[in-house]
């Protein structure tokens, strides 16, 4: 089976184009005022925003710049950004591409510049906020001026879960250079060739187009004696053979707007029973999740339609399904076999997050599994798929 990826739609293939891509000043100014909102609720008038090794989606989300080593930027209402970057080679691509920003290196500390500026702007005690990463002494350098400065992480996570049209659209070429990805696999799987050489496969079909790795995690091992049931996160010099599952998770990203898709099939021969049971209940499981999903709905909801991975006398080890776009976003669910890591979320989905339904079906012993799933939109009425990849346990026989 071999299916060709569909073209971009000629208004995304024009932001992939661009030689800078940008989003429009309105998206930009909206995004500014949500933020000034949440400030105004916590009696703030200044906000320190962070970033660190490519972690820190606040940054790229107010400067569109992606974060690199470090950065540290000011949000003052009505100022411009002051944005300190570590290493000093850096500023010069980001002036470019966070023009709206005064950018500058951070010399020996980013936050001491950041700091200075707080007092520039006439900063006063309790009147911080701060929002990503803080490190333990960044933290303390701006308490010890400033008092304890208020946490907005969850009120920013909450605020990135709901897309405007505008980031919908570049998420979409994120899922497009993700399936890419997925049907490079597929379609390139050859006896012989190891999980590192199935990683470089993924990348090059989407690399020179635009696209960047954020994961490719591939997990192969034998249908009729397994031993592998999730992806691996850090490929082996395993290669491939007759009668493997191979199992796997892939997202790429646009200018850090990823999509995940997670696919798993049957190389070289028909699967075993065991295999095609595991393969059904994650589709089924799938589905059913599928089918509640809406705005309105619960993730209590989405726990209940999975039991059928349990009917079928299954678990999981991954999660279930998780918020994705700007991070891992909650809700992330677990099942009634292998429960989440806290309390139940109980909030409702809302139109416009972005969602990745993901049952990873395994057997109780964890020797044996398969993943299914992908990126979803939720919508007032059901979810839209943002994925082209086909579902399915295809066997790839040559």
């Amino acid at each position: 089976m071999k299916t060709s990826q569909n073209a971009l739609p000629p208004h995304l293939a024009r932001i992939v184009a661009a030689e800078t891509p940008r989003y429009s000043d309105a998206e930009m100014a909206r995004r500014r005022e949500a933020v000034i909102a949440l400030m105004a609720e916590a009696d703030c008038d200044h906000l320190v925003f962070c970033g660190a090794n490519r972690f820190g989606s606040v940054v790229q989300w107010l400067t569109q710049w992606p974060v690199t080593a470090e950065a540290v930027g000011v949000f003052t209402p009505g100022e411009r950004d002051a944005l300190f970057l570590q290493y000093v080679n850096h500023p010069t691509q980001a002036k470019l591409i966070a023009d709206k920003a005064d950018v500058s290196w951070g010399g020996e500390s980013s936050i001491a510049c950041a700091i200075a500026t707080l007092k520039k702007r006439g900063a006063a005690r309790e009147r911080v906020a701060t929002i990503g990463p803080i490190s333990a002494e960044q933290h303390a350098a701006i308490a010890a001026l400033y008092g304890t400065p208020k946490n907005l992480n969850r009120n920013y996570i909450r605020l990135r879960q709901v897309k405007s049209a505008e980031e919908l659209d570049w998420f979409r070429i994120g899922a497009y250079f993700t399936d890419l990805g997925m049907m490079a696999l597929r379609d390139g799987m050859r006896e012989s060739l190891n999980e590192r050489e199935l990683g470089a496969m993924i990348e090059a079909a989407y690399v020179s187009q635009g696209g960047v790795n954020a994961i490719h995690y591939i997990g192969a091992t034998q249908m009729r004696a397994p031993t592998v049931p999730v992806p691996r996160q850090y490929a082996t010099t395993r290669k491939l053979m007759k009668g493997d599952a191979v199992v796997s998770e892939i997202s790429a990203s646009f200018w850090e707007h990823s999509g995940q898709v997670l696919r798993s099939f049957a190389f070289g021969e028909e699967p075993p029973k065991l295999y095609r049971d595991l393969h059904a209940a994650a589709d089924a499981a799938f589905d059913a999740i599928a089918a509640v999903l809406k705005a309105g709905a619960t993730p209590a909801q989405v726990i209940e339609a999975s039991g059928v991975i349990e009917d079928a006398g299954f678990t999981i080890i991954d999660d279930l399904l998780h918020g994705y776009g700007g991070g891992y976003l909650p809700p992330i669910l677990g099942t009634k076999s292998r429960p989440g890591g806290g309390a139940l979320p109980t909030a409702p989905f809302r139109a416009g997050q972005t969602v990745v339904i993901q049952p990873n079906v395994v057997t109780t012993d964890h020797t044996a599994g398969v993943q299914t799933g992908e990126m979803v939109l939720i919508t007032e009425t059901g979810i839209e798929r943002m994925h082209s990849m086909p579902r399915g346990f295809v066997v790839v026989d040559r």
